[in-house]
């Protein structure tokens, strides 16, 4: 197995600039998402590692080898598509052999491969079948299993779980998080959902507009984000952030979580908001609220305890410690 490493990189697209001056190291056997909201260039960075775009300047390396310039069939790397890109007329067997029947491998030795990844993804039972026949969830792990005999330096996937439900995405997240362990691979996964991003990582790489915001846990990306945009990106719902002089003297502005926001007494101090829409979600309820110069302000809190009702003037506040504080330009402050 490798890691990767992008060294400046940047991809144009005539006049559009898709990645910008790009850095970033993955580490051996590491599970690097890409973080991001549509058209942010996170694609882009994967392909570019694939091989299937060639940056207009920069460096991408795997292992200690410099890419530039070497196929995607050189490099040693399993991509897993959104579409999944199976042949429809071919059984399961033959879509999960067929990398290594393009590579001139012994029948036998092909056998034995596509044995091992169907057991390993539970697709034993279906190699028979045409993909016509099988579900999205199948689907995508004939995918992945094609991917799997290839036994590659690096795993990339490009939102693969975008087009199953909500339940499938929730169990095949987990397949794929075990699957990581099992084999001790490299991979770096692409998407949108901070959900996925949260719950799949070693690392998150937040990108917006093709540029690297923050890169680290999932634990230290959320409670430190570096910016307002990593902030209100990462989080359902998303952080509020108060301007400045509402919590705090100065003119930096305030952050808080939705699980951080408090109804406290009006002699206690804080700021009114009148409640406009009050969320029963079972296990948690989510209220809303609107500050007298227009500011939304969501608190998330426990579905067993008390909550205000539409129409309610409340006084909401947080704990200093619960605060992130946010320079004119956006960024943290210490």
């Amino acid at each position: 197995m490798a890691g990767v490493q992008l060294v400046k990189v940047t991809k144009n697209f005539g006049s559009v600039v898709a990645v910008d001056d790009f850095s970033l190291d993955i580490a051996d056997k590491e599970f690097m998402v890409l973080l991001g909201p549509s058209g942010c260039g996170k694609s882009t960075v994967l392909r570019m590692i694939a091989g299937l775009e060639a940056p207009t300047s920069g460096e991408v390396f795997i292992g200690d080898h410099l890419m530039n310039g070497v196929a995607p069939k050189d490099r040693d790397v399993a991509m897993v598509f959104q579409s999944y890109a199976l042949y429809p007329h071919k059984t399961v067997r033959a879509n999960i052999e067929f990398p290594l029947k393009t590579r001139g491998v012994d029948t036998k030795l092909r056998a034995a491969a596509v044995a091992d990844a169907a057991a390993v993804l539970g697709l034993a039972d279906l190699l028979d079948r045409k993909p016509g026949q099988l579900s999205g969830g199948q689907r995508q792990r004939v995918a992945l299993a094609r991917a799997l005999v290839r036994d590659p330096q690096v795993f990339c996937m490009d939102e693969p779980l975008s087009n199953l439900d909500a339940k499938l995405r929730g169990e095949t997240r987990s397949e794929l998080v075990a699957l990581h362990q099992r084999l001790g691979s490299t991979f770096v996964y692409v998407t949108h959902d901070q959900v996925e991003a949260m719950t799949m990582g070693s690392r998150i790489a937040v990108i917006v507009a093709g540029v690297l915001q923050q890169v680290g846990s999932p634990t230290d990306v959320y409670d430190r984000p570096a910016n307002i945009f990593v902030a209100t990106f990462l989080g359902t719902p998303p952080m509020n952030i108060f301007p400045a002089q509402l919590f705090e003297a100065g003119e930096h502005s305030v952050g808080v979580r939705p699980e951080h926001v408090r109804f406290v007494d009006s002699h206690s101090g804080g700021v009114e908001a009148t409640i406009r829409l009050v969320e029963h979600l079972g296990h948690e309820v989510h209220v809303t609220g609107v500050l007298a110069d227009g500011t939304v302000v969501v608190a998330r809190h426990g579905g067993e305890e008390a909550s205000p009702r539409s129409g309610d003037t409340v006084t909401v506040s947080a704990e200093a410690r619960h605060r992130h504080r946010f320079d004119v330009s956006g960024r943290r402050l210490a």
